[in-house]
């Protein structure tokens, strides 16, 4: 019999067909002297059937005629090797995935054959039949409609008692494989996006909705780990960090889209049963109460981590319910979502008798009311008390707002991020931004035209009143109120009363107090700009004299620093930087949303050279100095335009370049506008001689030049023309600027150059500033020592080199006089 199944016969006929299924039916026990055989013959009716689903019919008919289903199942039982079990599996996934007809496909699925498979007691202890088992559960999923779902579930009295494919799969969803989790998501997605009825109530009723809240705890250790990694790396981080964090974002963002595409899938209560865990197993006990400033146990989560996770659980998964709750919630003090040992905003120590220590051990996930009564502080309302009323503060929008006024950088981008977040989440209510203070000013005057309009109150006073506010609370108070209700915890929400529009003040006079901060980096205070706009997209009405005079002086501060950049080491890419910073920041605070992702606040944006890779006196430091100092006074020049309440040009306002002067070295030298280039020919008139060394033992003889043309200069070696006197050959070319001259204290006729080049490297993101300690030695100034014959030849090439260079910078002074002028 073997020997006949391998002679040679036409394949993908229905003789080929008939001949494997006879000689399977004819097997009564698979072992070592078969199972060869056995798994040939399976992998053959796998391909033979595809086959007759796309071209002859009758291969499946005599399929169905044989019922090789229950062959398949046989064969299984009589079977103990894994290799044919791994087989069958496979065999069955190219079946199911492969086959087109529906009427194939329910007949597949209109037996307890499939249950059976999906319920038969494998040895996942192999990772490979593991693997091929979730493959086929994953192939019957992307057959499921309403009308084959049917056939995989046992029903009584019209209710399904037994789910096979959905209850085994979930038993795999937090596999320590990766590839396994992906693949039981995409099968559980697939089953709730059939709709039907009876399987989503099945799903959403005990004991199965217990998934759910055990992916909402799998979600959790996600986010501890990821706090892990990012709470010893704030101050620096190297690649292999970065990339640890990353990995972990990844992981938490895939696993909240995951959630995003189960609610999506409108199963009743689903989504308020994720809401619900959500809150209780994280945000309140572990989220909300980092966002205070003083946290220094190692265990609980740092406030950085705590902001990045609120921003992307708001941003990914748009459900109303759980973004006005967590709105509402922070209005709400610290202290309430604290155990009594736990820190208050700034460092306090809580009464331990004031509450009662939180049960963490609580099995049902809620929060014990007793510990959680909620007392919103009266908020300040003269204009004295406005300006610090934060700092001791203990509702939890106001810890956000000490963020911005008195944290560090990546706290700064992370409380922006949040408050962002919230300005853009759709599915929350006005009433809460008004309550956060961040509601935008033509949602404001839209609001109160409208009860203008319609007689309410007295709508229409104010609508012309000096501070423009909403009177009604909207939804807020009834998401306080399911805060007690359903959260168990006590809320009582004061209303501001005379001054309604404090909310909004306090986070104005935070953003004007950040642009005054000069310890925060300039992509932290183009957030800010960023925000700043969405709230007062018009005009300057809302700032007090306060305000502009806070953002005026600071604006001068940063006009100083920029003259010190005129005469620094990168004036000649001063205009350059400048006009493109013009059209990224302008572009940054003009956009619809923030300009960067959510995971960017896990990453220190301050420094993007750090100084155990650059040495604090390199050009490196200096151009990234720059490129810091002009990204500032961009955004502040961008800010007072907006309060003169001009629209922002395209362009700065830097004067044209002058004509090509008819009197200069450059000229002299017979250089055209485009500067000088390597070998071509120019007059030596006020070139020196000289002599350097580019390799040890090698002194070639140089004519030395400095000349300048516009806001460009170069320092040019050309090799003398012996057939032509006074005329040389350009052999080396270097940037004039930052070259810092310097003859040498006991060698008189030494000049020590630094050479810069002629671009500053930047790298603008956390991963590639971790990424240069790897490329350091590439990032290191050049070194010449020029000797000339005597002591006038250096003295005559040092003079030389401080003329060009007042000539470069006076230029560039001349062209930026327009942007750096008082009156704008």
């Amino acid at each position: 019999m073997w020997f006949s199944f391998w002679r040679p016969r036409d394949r993908f006929t229905l003789d080929e067909l008939r001949y494997l299924i006879d000689q399977l039916m004819k097997i009564q026990v698979v072992n070592d002297v078969n199972k060869a055989f056995v798994i040939e013959a399976l992998r053959s009716i796998a391909e033979l059937i595809t086959y007759g689903d796309q071209h002859d019919l009758n291969f499946f008919e005599f399929f169905m005629e044989k019922q090789v289903m229950g062959e398949f199942v046989r064969i299984l039982k009589i079977s103990k090797n894994v290799i044919v079990s791994v087989q069958l599996l496979q065999t069955m996934s190219i079946m199911i995935q492969n086959l087109k007809s529906d009427h194939s496909i329910y007949y597949l699925f209109s037996n307890e054959h499939i249950n059976f498979l999906i319920t038969y007691p494998f040895d996942f202890r192999n990772e490979e039949l593991l693997s091929y088992y979730i493959s086929f559960l994953r192939a019957i999923s992307g057959k499921l409609n309403k009308n084959s779902i049917s056939l995989l579930v046992k029903t009584e009295k019209e209710e399904i008692v037994s789910f096979p494919l959905y209850v085994e799969a979930i038993r795999f969803a937090f596999h320590e494989e990766g590839m396994i989790r992906t693949a039981v998501r995409a099968l559980t997605l697939n089953i709730y996006h059939v709709g039907d009825i009876y399987v989503n109530k099945y799903i959403a009723t005990a004991p199965h909705d217990n998934y759910f809240l055990n992916f909402v705890k799998f979600f959790r250790e996600h986010c501890i780990s990821l706090n892990g990694l990012v709470s010893p790396t704030t101050e620096s981080q190297g690649p292999e960090s970065t990339s640890s964090i990353l990995s972990a974002v990844d992981e938490i963002e895939d696993n909240l889209y995951y959630f995003s595409d189960v609610v999506s899938a409108g199963i009743p209560d689903i989504g308020t049963l994720i809401t619900d865990s959500m809150l209780k197993l994280l945000i309140f006990p572990m989220l909300l109460p980092s966002l205070r400033i003083g946290v220094s146990d190692e265990k609980k989560f740092s406030s950085v981590t705590s902001l990045y996770l609120l921003c992307c659980i708001l941003r990914i998964l748009k459900i109303k319910d759980l973004a006005n709750t967590v709105a509402a919630a922070l209005i709400c003090s610290v202290e309430s979502f604290l155990p009594s040992v736990e820190a208050k905003p700034n460092g306090v120590m809580a009464d331990r008798d004031d509450e009662n220590h939180i049960d963490d051990e609580n099995p049902s996930g809620n929060l014990d009311s007793s510990s959680m009564v909620i007392s919103i502080q009266s908020l300040c309302t003269s204009s004295s008390d406005q300006h610090n009323c934060w700092f001791s503060a203990s509702v939890l929008r106001d810890a956000l707002i000490s963020y911005i006024t008195s944290g560090d950088d990546m706290q700064v981008v992370g409380s922006l991020s949040v408050l962002a977040t919230f300005l853009q989440t759709k599915e929350l209510d006005e009433s809460m931004l008004d309550a956060l203070g961040i509601l935008p000013q033509r949602k404001q005057h839209k609001k109160l035209l409208l009860k203008a309009l319609v007689g309410e109150d007295t709508g229409e006073e104010q609508l012309f009143a000096s501070e423009n506010c909403t009177s009604k609370d909207g939804e807020l108070s009834i998401y306080l109120q399911r805060l007690k209700d359903q959260y168990e915890v006590s809320c009582s929400y004061q209303k501001v009363g005379e001054s309604p529009h404090v909310h909004r003040f306090l986070v104005l006079d935070a953003l004007i107090s950040l642009f005054c901060r000069t310890s925060i980096s300039a992509d932290a205070l183009w957030d800010g700009g960023w925000l700043l706009r969405q709230l007062l997209p018009y005009s300057e009405t809302e700032f007090n004299t306060r305000h502009l005079q806070s953002l005026k002086d600071s604006f001068m501060k940063s006009c100083n620093q920029l003259i010190e950049e005129q005469r620094g080491a990168w004036p000649d890419l001063l205009v350059q930087v400048l006009c493109d910073e013009w059209r990224k920041c302008k572009r940054a605070i003009e956009a619809s949303s923030p300009r960067k992702e959510t995971k960017s606040i896990l990453f220190p944006t301050k420094k993007s050279f750090s100084s155990d890779v650059i040495p604090i006196e390199s050009s490196f430091a200096a151009g990234e100095t720059m490129y810091e100092r002009v990204k500032v006074f961009v955004l502040l020049h961008q800010l007072q335009v907006f309060l003169a309440g001009r629209s922002l040009p395209d362009q700065p306002p830097i004067l044209p370049p002058v004509d090509f002067p008819e009197i200069s070295r450059a000229k002299s030298a017979g250089l055209n506008i485009i500067g000088p280039k390597l070998s071509t020919e120019l007059h030596l008139g006020d070139a020196v001689p000289c002599r350097i060394a580019f390799e040890r033992g090698k002194e070639r003889h140089f004519n030395f030049l400095a000349v300048s043309i516009g806001i460009s200069g170069w320092i040019i070696l050309a090799e003398e023309l012996p057939q032509k006197p006074s005329h040389g050959i350009v052999r080396v070319v270097a940037p004039l600027a930052g070259c810092n001259p310097k003859i040498d204290e006991r060698h008189a006729r030494w000049l020590h150059l630094r050479i810069r080049p002629s671009t500053l490297p930047l790298i603008e993101t956390a991963k590639n500033a971790a990424n240069l300690k790897l490329k350091s030695k590439s990032l290191v100034d050049g070194r010449w020592t020029l000797a000339f014959k005597d002591e006038a030849s250096c003295k005559s090439a040092l003079t030389m080199i401080h003329e060009e260079i007042d000539l470069q910078c006076m230029e560039v002074e001349r062209r930026l006089k327009p942007l750096l002028s008082e009156e704008i």
